[in-house]
């Protein structure tokens, strides 16, 4: 087999897998590297999003919501279900078994395309060469004519709370209980750590959430914020702002969490503890020092909007580069190389990356937020919807949250969308679809929705922006 390539990709998560897909669909001879070892001792492909992360974080969520749901909400619908209990082991199981199906799907992708896999470390030399070492330590040079970074990121270390197998745990351990924590601690109430608490909160545990920040989900509309910490507090997550933790101590009675707050210095005991502070780019031995790239202090890798580096021919994709650290970002951002490649000229809009909190109710939105708008000093109007008022919603007995939609005072050009309730993940697609094509809000009030649909939502608050919602009072009459 040669050892020379078109393109030569490291990384195989979603920003890798699907550059190098891609590339092979163009016609380019490809090659990507991997250094994952799957629960079975063995390699896989698709990164920390399959193996580690989204994948079977969502079947954890989906799962616990499904035993939620049986033991407290489906009498409220008339289908009584008598005693519910759980069985984490087969959830688990059941986990692993998605992560599986999908994670061989890649593997059939690859194979399918034509993209020859490499699993091992991979590291950019001089004059676009990648070392490949393998897990037995066997070591091979590939040429390439491109190559394309695509590292991911890991779970970001604390000092304070030192990670303990089983016990202090990160984000890929919270996904290995084989029971449910009597009294969980979450460090931080991000996107990693409000579904993780949410998973085991609702399987039974006691579920404190530690969150340095005073503000809750300063990144999203901090209407949606309110409700949403409003809602999981009522589900039984207690999160605490404004809680610095100071350490964390493995003991009989369980870890011992120091933590300052505005009372002065407390302690909290659990049974588990979750370290969810946040991701950084996986870049150690990535680069030789002749490749001709460093990483900021961050860990980054400096890119254009086309993800190009600074070394002709290099590009870098997903969480290594700027930008929310999102599987569906990395995604676009590889398909965008290789057509970029192969002499096409797509572009990344980054005013239109959908974020979710899968969450229940969840938590979805696209472009800015109202503080944001303010504090950029742009007028505009906002209109919103209640799930209360949503005839599918009640229906289905989900009638948590609403959508919110915001759009410039002077065009109508929507710059905003942001929904708090069933499907969220859904709904924003199509608010970022609009938003792609500029559209205005009476474009999406003019479009015809089905009915009855959780879609409506969106609809009417479109609507609402310019005061004529059909289905509430309006503020405005024009």
């Amino acid at each position: 087999m040669s050892n020379n390539f078109d393109v030569v990709v490291i990384g195989a998560g979603p920003a890798g897998y699907a550059a190098a897909i891609r590339c092979a669909q163009l016609g380019l001879n490809t090659a990507c590297i991997d250094k994952s070892i799957g629960k079975d001792g063995q390699p896989t492909l698709g990164g920390t999003c399959l193996n580690w992360g989204c994948i079977p974080s969502k079947a954890l969520l989906d799962a616990s919501h499904k035993y939620v749901e049986a033991k407290n909400e489906l009498a409220e619908v008339g289908i009584n279900t008598g005693d519910v209990s759980v069985d984490v082991p087969k959830m688990i199981a059941r986990k692993d078994e998605v992560v599986a199906g999908l994670t061989g799907g890649i593997a059939g992708l690859f194979t399918g395309n034509g993209v020859t896999s490499f699993a091992g470390t991979g590291k950019l030399l001089s004059n676009k060469q990648v070392e490949v070492v393998d897990h037995d330590g066997g070591t091979q040079v590939l040429a390439a004519e491109h190559v394309i970074l695509a590292p991911g990121s890991v779970p970001v270390d604390i000092p304070p709370a030192p990670l303990t197998e089983g016990v202090v745990v990160d984000s890929t351990g919270a996904l290995e209980f084989d029971s449910v924590p009597g009294r969980l601690g979450v460090i931080g109430a991000g996107v990693i750590g409000l579904e993780l608490g949410s998973v085991w909160n609702r399987l039974g545990a006691e579920v404190t959430v530690l969150e340095a920040l005073e503000d809750f989900l300063p990144m999203a509309d901090q209407r949606i914020a309110r409700d949403a910490k409003k809602i999981l507090s009522g589900q039984g997550v207690d999160i605490r702002l404004g809680t610095r933790v100071t350490g964390a101590e493995v003991t009989d009675a369980g870890v011992v969490v120091s933590f300052d707050d505005k009372d002065g210095s407390q302690t909290l005991i659990v049974d588990k503890l979750i370290v969810a502070v946040g991701r950084r780019p996986y870049t150690d031995e990535l680069l030789d020092p002749d490749s001709g790239l460093v990483v900021d202090d961050r860990g980054f890798l400096a890119v254009d909007d086309t993800c190009a580096t600074e070394q002709a021919g290099v590009y870098a994709v997903g969480d290594v580069v700027r930008g929310p650290m999102l599987a569906h970002k990395g995604t676009e951002e590889g398909v965008m190389v290789a057509e970029r490649i192969a002499g096409f000229k797509p572009q990344v809009n980054y005013e239109t990356i959908p974020s979710v909190i899968y969450t229940h109710p969840e938590i979805a939105w696209v472009g800015k937020t109202e503080q944001e708008l303010k504090s950029e000093g742009v007028e505009f109007n906002a209109g919103s919807f209640p799930f209360a008022a949503s005839g599918r919603a009640l229906a289905a007995n989900d009638t948590q949250g609403m959508v919110k939609v915001l759009a410039d005072a002077e065009t109508d050009r929507i710059l905003g969308v942001h929904v708090l309730g069933p499907q969220a993940s859904e709904i924003v697609a199509q608010a970022v679809i609009a938003m792609e094509f500029d559209a205005s809000a009476e474009d999406l009030g003019l479009i015809m929705f089905a009915h009855p649909t959780l879609s409506e939502a969106l609809h009417e608050a479109a609507l609402g922006v310019s005061g004529h919602a059909i289905h509430m009072m309006n503020r405005k009459r024009k």
